[in-house]
């Protein structure tokens, strides 16, 4: 058996071994539940109220209560 033939052996159990990578990317989109009322903008079901007024300041110059009704900070 020369060296070439060892290499792929080791090649394919290794490759059993290895365990392919799981993308967050469908659940994500799931999570993203809390939409501003104004340009529809989504946002992960996580997110802090800090951070969606900062938006609604940053984006519309509005107040919490006017993009996201329901949500209270």
């Amino acid at each position: 058996m020369g060296n070439g033939a060892k290499a792929n052996m080791k090649r394919e159990r290794n490759a059993k071994d290895t365990k392919t990578a799981k993308s967050q990317t469908k659940s994500n989109e799931k999570a993203m539940n809390i939409q501003c009322q104004v340009c529809r903008q989504t946002f992960l079901q996580t997110t802090k109220a800090p951070a969606l007024l900062e938006h609604a300041s940053n984006k519309h110059n509005k107040g919490l209560p006017e993009c996201f009704p329901g949500i209270s900070a």
